[in-house]
């Protein structure tokens, strides 16, 4: 199995960018697609984001298209999220997870979790 460690959150103005980072270790990291998500409160978890196994693929969530982008280092073990013109409805506890299978949006899809990350943007 994976082990997940997200880091790179905090308190951001609005239109600001924050750059999310995940660490993985554990087993060999490129055998899994990975996604992010995110959970504000009273909400449900929601996709954000996925990548594929070579990072060729990806996959956005449309409220954060064209502002958000997700990318990997295999070498690295790492997954990030570059978040730019952050919103206040950004604000969340964003989480990365991996699956041994395709990427998928569906967060039940997922076998594996980080701990989380708080964003917040305020207006």
């Amino acid at each position: 199995q994976v082990q997940l460690v997200e880091s790179g959150g905090g308190l951001v103005q609005t239109g600001g960018s924050l750059r999310l980072s995940c660490a993985a270790s554990g087993r060999t990291f490129s055998i899994y697609a990975m996604g992010w998500f995110r959970q504000a409160p009273g909400e449900e978890r929601e996709f954000v984001s996925s990548i594929s196994r070579s990072g060729g693929l990806t996959d956005y969530a449309n409220s954060v298209k064209g502002r958000f982008t997700i990318s990997r280092d295999n070498a690295k073990n790492t997954v990030t999220l570059q978040m730019n013109s952050l919103k206040p409805e950004d604000t969340a506890v964003y989480f990365c997870a991996a699956t041994e299978g395709r990427r998928t949006p569906r967060p039940g899809d997922y076998a594996y979790w980080g701990q989380g990350t708080q964003v917040t943007v305020s207006s």
